[in-house]
């Protein structure tokens, strides 16, 4: 999946001028790879927030600068704790023929039967690493588990084998588990002992 995003070429000095391009609306970023060293670029947030929320954090992005055309991932990105504002990105040029290495979340997909039966699904791997070329990656990696009864797991041995990616993460790693829920001890399930009241002064009997 490729997304057109238009860019422009920024000045890096003063750093000043970072704060000047965020408060009109757009983020500073950067692009390095196959064959650029660092290119300092900005976008419009606005336009950067709509092609992650509807194409995902893997899909191509393809920069339009003046009406050239670079091929890039989104690589790493920075946002403000609070509001959330964008505060830079980076970009990372490809090969569309070389396979590159990225995180995919996982999804498990239904409901097992042991949740059905009173057990819980418990879900302890949420993203894998995936290879594949550019145009290939997946957003997400989905995974069946409405087979799974009380005491099953899956690994990421289970995922089945997909034509356009592969799966780099090991192959024993659980990624869930449907398990017993938890029970409160029976309060009546012992019998305590009570031990019987030492009599003090007491005469020895005769």
């Amino acid at each position: 999946m490729s997304v057109v995003l238009k860019v422009e070429e920024r000045n890096t000095r003063p750093r000043s001028l970072r704060k000047q391009l965020r408060a009109t609306g757009r983020v500073p970023a950067a692009v390095n790879g196959n064959g650029i060293e660092h290119l300092s670029i900005s976008c419009d947030a606005k336009a950067l927030d709509k092609a992650i929320r509807e194409n995902g954090l893997n899909a191509v992005y393809t920069l339009d600068l003046d009406g050239k055309k670079i091929s890039t991932l989104l690589h790493t990105y920075e946002l403000d704790t609070f509001t959330k504002a964008w505060i830079h990105a980076e970009f990372l040029a490809v090969d569309m023929n070389e396979k590159q290495e990225v995180e995919a979340d996982v999804s498990l997909v239904g409901t097992p039967q042991g949740v059905k039966s009173g057990g819980i699904l418990e879900q302890t791997l949420y993203s894998v690493v995936v290879s594949a070329t550019p145009d290939k990656l997946p957003e997400r990696v989905e995974i069946d588990v409405t087979n799974l009864a009380i005491g099953d797991s899956l690994t990421v041995k289970d995922i089945p084998e997909h034509p356009e990616f592969e799966i780099l993460t090991d192959a024993e790693e659980q990624i869930c588990a449907v398990v017993e829920p938890n029970r409160p001890e029976d309060d009546d399930a012992t019998d305590s002992v009570v031990a019987e009241p030492e009599v003090i002064n007491s005469k020895p009997e005769e």
